[in-house]
């Protein structure tokens, strides 16, 4: 089993994937966060055109 652990420390072939998925995830995060505040504007904008047809 320490071997195994020792072998998976020293190994560098899959750092690369992990390292992207590692962005992906960071860059997918930052993109929910903002479609709530985009959201949020946009719904705000729609409200204030449907206030001023009516």
């Amino acid at each position: 089993m320490i071997n195994m652990l020792k072998n998976l420390h020293k190994e560098e072939s899959g750092q690369d994937l992990i390292e992207y998925g590692l962005i992906a995830l960071i860059v997918a995060l930052g993109a929910i966060a903002g479609m709530g505040k985009l959201a949020a504007s946009i719904n705000g904008v729609f409200t204030s055109v449907a206030t001023t047809l009516s």
